[in-house]
């Protein structure tokens, strides 16, 4: 799920007529990052914020959503689907999403009638969409290349700004384009005939599509539904959508004691399961809305973008994966390309 990734800053205020104010205190934003299949509430922060605390938070939050792909990989290599590991990822975070917010605050979860159409899209692009779209292509290529692919989604948004909304862009974000496709190049290694697994690069381009989509639909569902509730209730509504390709009845009980390979350890899947589900979903989401308390969305943008080099050293040290110094290269100028672009978009509300 997205994390404190790249994310595209706007004020959700511009979109709520009342321009009211959150519980935090300030007026509130919405973060958006392509590994974490939802928007943080951003707030701005206080007078006195305690940048120390706001930066720890956003690193912890990187920290615990660059596990997923590993631990979802992991878990695929005792014989799971990578749609089962979607479904368990999407239906225990929600349960437990749902279950923390009706109790604390239930008032986020009201939805009006007018925004469910929205919010189904939500939920079923921007959360079983992206999801099942990255562990499929987590499944076939390296963890590290497949969480890369996401960051393509500030791109593809501000193309969608330029020619569908026809809002011109500067300058910067053309090089940061630029630079983003070069840098998608190197990772694939075009000039090898593509090296990597075709499905892959397909799943992992059809994360970005849904990441993408999941932001603007995102963007006028915040309009309505409080972020807490938006990101709830997307869970909930990406649970019922992905339950049609992988039911619960058929997952497979028998291997949630199979032990698997996780570098020098060997837990079963049941225990990497909990991991995915606990500490890369829920605390992490916990974690980067914590942060945003602290930290302005422009320096927490910055520091999510240490998410994929997470995810790689993780990938190498836990699973073996190793990436040719091409793709080293190319992902660093890809990363480098969407930080420019989302630097220099105003994606404003239509």
């Amino acid at each position: 799920m997205p994390g404190c990734g790249p994310n595209v800053t706007k004020r959700a205020a511009s979109a709520r007529p009342d321009n009211r104010e959150n519980h935090f205190g300030g007026d509130v934003e919405i973060a958006y990052s392509p590994t974490v299949t939802t928007e943080l509430p951003v707030v701005a922060p206080p007078r006195v914020a305690h940048r120390g605390r706001g930066t720890s938070y956003v690193l912890l939050a990187a920290l615990f959503f660059s596990t997923s792909g590993t631990l979802g990989k992991a878990t695929m290599s005792a014989g799971i689907t990578p749609q089962q590991v979607a479904a368990a990822r999407i239906a225990l975070a929600g349960l437990v999403l749902l279950a923390v917010v009706a109790v604390v605050a239930p008032r986020k979860l009201r939805v009006r009638r007018a925004d469910l159409p929205v919010l189904a899209g939500y939920g079923l692009l921007g959360v079983a969409g992206v999801q099942l779209l990255y562990f499929v292509a987590a499944g076939r290529i390296p963890v590290g290349i497949a969480i890369l692919l996401e960051f393509v989604s500030p791109v593809l948004i501000a193309l969608w700004v330029r020619f569908v909304r026809r809002h011109r862009l500067p300058r910067a974000v053309w090089g940061g384009i630029t630079l983003a496709m070069i840098g998608l190049a190197l990772v694939a290694q075009v000039w090898e005939g593509v090296t990597l697994d075709g499905l892959g690069l397909l799943a992992g381009f059809g994360a970005a599509l849904c990441s993408a989509a999941y932001f603007l639909l995102g963007e006028r569902a915040v309009a309505g539904v409080e972020p807490l509730g938006l990101v709830t209730w997307g869970m909930v509504i990406g649970a019922v959508a992905i339950s049609f390709v992988a039911p619960p009845w058929t997952w497979p009980a028998g291997l949630l004691g199979v032990p698997v390979g996780f570098g020098t350890w060997h837990p079963p899947v049941w225990l990497l399961l909990t991991l995915l589900v606990l500490v890369a979903t829920v605390l992490a989401y916990a974690c980067g809305i914590s942060a945003l308390r602290h930290l302005p969305a422009s320096v927490a943008s910055v520091l999510g973008l240490v998410e994929p080099v997470i995810t790689t050293v993780a990938a190498w040290v836990l699973l073996g994966e190793q990436l040719a110094w091409p793709q080293l290269l190319g992902s660093a100028i890809l990363l480098g390309g969407a930080y420019v672009v989302q630097r220099n978009s105003e994606i404003l509300t239509t």
